[in-house]
């Protein structure tokens, strides 16, 4: 859900405020005001869930000085400058010193609103984007969205753990949809160089000249970003696609790369992401360089190893779109967990993602079913079904293990409710937790 913004209103003129404020709060924005600038700065910081208006001449502190005051604390909080009549010089110095814009007395309400409306959506899209980088900072945060008690999973945390506090280059590979850019985030995020810089390019969506300019330069003067080789010098460059590389740009990396020496100054995660059958990165890399970026390599495993990790995914995806959309999550039956299972799941994590969503949306019309959703996927409108069988205990057991996993969530870890849902007596739900890992600290609100 959005994060709802404020707008902080900052004048000695009584009136000017009330005025501000009233207009504003009756085009649906939350307003708090403040008579001087010394007031605001009590409550202004880096953090504020929104946008600043303020008169530039105040008694005490002027507009100027708390502008500058503003921009110290934090460059990116949209400040939006009162000017007087013709006093055009002062706006343009409050735009150099980084004030959003600026309205001239006597000014349009409308024009204001539209300001607004501007900058708030800014300064959400810088939150938002604040709170991905610490997200994705955090090693244990990252961990915990690779879903999965199967071992191939467990196999991938160990090895990005393991690979993590190493320093060499790195080559992920494996299907479209696995997750593999998730996994060069959490590479990043668990090592030594999680606090530097992290920087992702995909060699497939830039033409060749442009990829050279991007990743060695040289830029040009009004360029306001280095080239990412520099950009992410000390931390880790993400390659997407690295097999998109022509092969000047395969030599001028493998140049780059050698220069560095050991250990490298940036550490290199390439991503291989191809698609073409009986191909692989090692045929489309010159061989010195495949083995420089593949010195440590991670496969990330297909979501049709993944086992009972399928339902868990499901589970949580859906949980999720359902609160984005405001309805109950679809419950799913014993022969539907079976129907996901035995998916081949050719699209991975991507397909099953989509699938989910729109489980939740056909549920919501209270209508469809979830093998209508797995069929519509196939060209050929097919059941889709992999050719590898499974024992019948194997998908009893995977049902059951969701069945108790979506009581619990749903009840909160409420042992007395979910026994009464389940009408099972409190040794037999103690048992059936233990065996599938289950446990009631995991529910709790």
């Amino acid at each position: 859900m959005a994060q709802a913004m404020k707008i902080a209103i900052v004048d000695d003129e009584q009136d000017m405020r009330q005025s501000i404020s009233q207009w504003l709060a009756l085009s649906g924005y939350d307003t708090e005001t403040f008579s001087s600038a010394e007031e605001a700065l009590k409550v202004l910081g880096p953090e504020y869930p929104g946008i600043v208006i303020s008169d530039i001449k105040m008694p005490g502190m002027d507009g100027m000085q708390f502008l500058k005051k503003l921009m110290g604390s934090d460059s990116a909080l949209p400040v939006i400058m009162i000017t007087g009549h013709g006093d055009v010089p002062m706006a343009v110095e409050a735009m150099r010193v980084g004030a959003f814009d600026f309205l001239e007395k006597p000014f349009n309400p409308d024009r204001m609103s539209e300001l607004a409306k501007r900058a708030t959506g800014a300064r959400r899209l810088t939150l938002d984007n604040r709170a991905l980088r610490r997200e994705l900072s955090d090693g244990g945060q990252i961990m915990k969205k690779l879903i999965g008690q199967s071992p191939v999973m467990e196999r991938l945390r160990e090895d990005i753990l393991d690979l993590g506090q190493a320093d060499g280059h790195v080559l992920i590979d494996g299907e479209t949809g696995t997750g593999k850019t998730l996994v060069a985030h959490a590479l990043h995020a668990v090592g030594s160089r999680a606090g530097k810089k992290f920087v992702l390019i995909s060699c497939a969506a830039l033409e060749e000249e442009a990829l050279a300019k991007r990743l060695f330069g040289p830029m040009q003067p009004e360029d306001s970003m280095l080239p990412a080789i520099e950009e992410a010098r000390g931390g880790t460059l993400v390659l997407e696609d690295i097999d998109a590389l022509s092969e000047s740009l395969q030599a001028k990396l493998l140049s780059v790369i050698n220069e560095q020496g050991t250990p490298a100054e940036t550490r290199i995660v390439a991503i291989s992401n191809l698609q073409e059958a009986g191909k692989t990165c090692e045929d489309a890399l010159r061989p010195d360089l495949f083995y420089r970026l593949a010195a440590l390599r991670i496969t990330v495993p297909p979501l049709r190893q993944r086992g009972e990790d399928i339902l868990t995914l499901f589970t949580r995806l859906s949980e999720q779109f359902s609160e984005e959309y405001g309805c109950d999550a679809p419950q799913v039956s014993a022969q539907e967990a079976a129907q996901l299972l035995q998916a081949p799941w050719p699209g991975n994590v991507r397909q099953l993602i989509n699938i989910a969503e729109r489980a939740v949306l056909q549920s919501r019309r209270g209508s469809g079913t979830i093998a209508s959703l797995l069929m519509s996927d196939h060209e050929e409108m097919q059941p889709v079904m992999t050719t590898e069988g499974k024992p019948l205990k194997e998908y009893v057991e995977a049902f059951e293990r969701m069945l108790i996993d979506n009581t619990m969530r749903r009840h909160k870890g409420s042992i007395a409710s979910v026994m009464d849902e389940l009408c099972l007596p409190r040794r037999t739900l103690n048992e059936k937790m233990a065996k599938y890992g289950l446990q009631r600290s995991d529910y709790l609100a």
